[in-house]
């Protein structure tokens, strides 16, 4: 059995780890104040929201690493996209499936109804362009993920299968920053013909749709592209980029705050500005985590939760959390019944993530490093 030890950075393991962790405390907040809309709990709330876009810059940097130094080969053949196509499927599109499926099954056994557009789940579909059906929530991400290394790696190795002399460093730089500028203009003509009434109508229709979404994974390629141009630059200042970046993040939010921004009436900000921005500070913190190193105490716990932490994102709402609300009414206990509750979801969530990742997701990823190797 192959390891895969030796590819682990621990600054990125660490990323990795505060990403899902935002994401799960932020739902264990439904458990703990399940009707509460104060500001303490709506600020965690969107905090969680933050950890997935923490999830897509640094998949879009890994990703994009690995692209970059694909496509600089001497010579570069299609073959080499079906690669880095089939290792990246079976890096993501097992686990998926497997959950959908799980979905699917715990759905009808509950007696509740699929949506009708169930079969555009298999095909990442569900939400191109159009809001997110109110099932498997969390696959709105991974549609995401999936049409950014399709639409991006395929045009830039048509570029290349039509011009060989190219300057494929500069390729990669300008096809990120045209495919960007592309998507920038669907961003324009949302804000011109949409009508938000809350947050939540802004967030399903926007945050979590693929066409105006897929540049959260290309800001993480062009970070890689710095990497690998400016490699003594990027690290001589990694610190500033991550205090730059961090400051940035807590200034939105304080704005945001401090002004009582919101998207149904302050529209403007929310697409233009705030996501996009977000997108930058976490992207700004890359270089600093892509080589910090640590061999302390908790390192190995750390590890596992990253290594877990794919798992975890797609058991811990739907599967766990939504079942336990099917069959508990949250609102209804005191609030020290809520506390073993929430032990009850963070330790189902960590066993049945860690029994996924040990007997399903490894065994793939190691038949693909055997198979597929890059």
């Amino acid at each position: 059995m192959i390891s895969l030890e030796k590819e682990r950075i621990f600054g990125l393991d660490l990323l990795r780890t505060i990403a899902i962790s935002l994401v799960v405390i932020s739902h264990a907040t439904y458990i703990l104040f399940p009707n509460s809309e104060h500001s303490l709990v709506t600020l965690q709330r969107v905090i969680g929201a933050i950890g997935v876009d923490l999830f897509f810059v640094l998949s879009g940097f890994l990703i994009g690493r690995i692209l970059l130094k694909t496509i600089l080969k001497t010579k570069v053949k299609f073959a080499d996209l079906i690669l880095f196509w089939k290792r990246r499927w079976l890096r993501t599109l097992p686990n998926y499936v497997l959950i959908l499926v799980v979905n699917i099954v715990l759905c009808i056994s509950l007696g509740k109804l699929l949506p009708k557009n169930i079969g555009s789940y298999f095909v990442f579909l569900q939400n191109f362009d159009t809001p997110h059906p109110d099932f498997f929530t969390e696959a709105w991400s991974l549609s995401i993920e999936e049409f950014a290394y399709l639409v991006l790696p395929f045009l830039l190795f048509i570029t290349l299968s039509f011009w060989k002399n190219i300057d494929k460093s500069k390729l990669f730089l300008w096809g990120t920053i045209i495919t960007m500028a592309v998507l920038f203009i669907l961003k324009i003509n949302y804000y011109l013909n949409a009508e938000i009434t809350s947050y939540k109508v802004w967030s399903v229709a926007y945050r979590k749709v693929v066409v105006y979404r897929l540049d959260a994974i290309y800001i993480g390629f062009l970070i890689a592209y710095l990497m690998h141009v400016k490699l003594k630059l990027m690290h001589h200042y990694k610190l500033i980029f991550a205090v730059l970046g961090t400051f940035l993040l807590a200034l939105l939010h304080v704005v945001v705050y401090w002004f009582k921004l919101l998207p149904q009436t302050h529209l403007w900000f929310y697409v233009f500005v705030y996501l996009n921005g977000l997108i930058i500070g976490l992207a700004l913190v890359l270089p600093y985590f892509s080589v910090f190193n640590y061999s302390g105490i908790g390192k190995k716990y750390i590890e596992i939760i990253s290594k877990t932490s794919y798992s975890i994102y797609l058991i811990n709402y739907s599967i766990v959390l939504l079942t336990l609300k099917h069959f508990i009414e949250f609102e209804s206990l005191s609030f020290l019944y809520r506390v073993v509750v929430l032990l009850v979801f963070f330790g189902l969530t960590f066993v049945l993530s860690l029994v996924v990742y040990r007997f399903f997701e490894l065994p793939i990823l190691n038949y693909r490093n055997r198979h597929f190797k890059s």
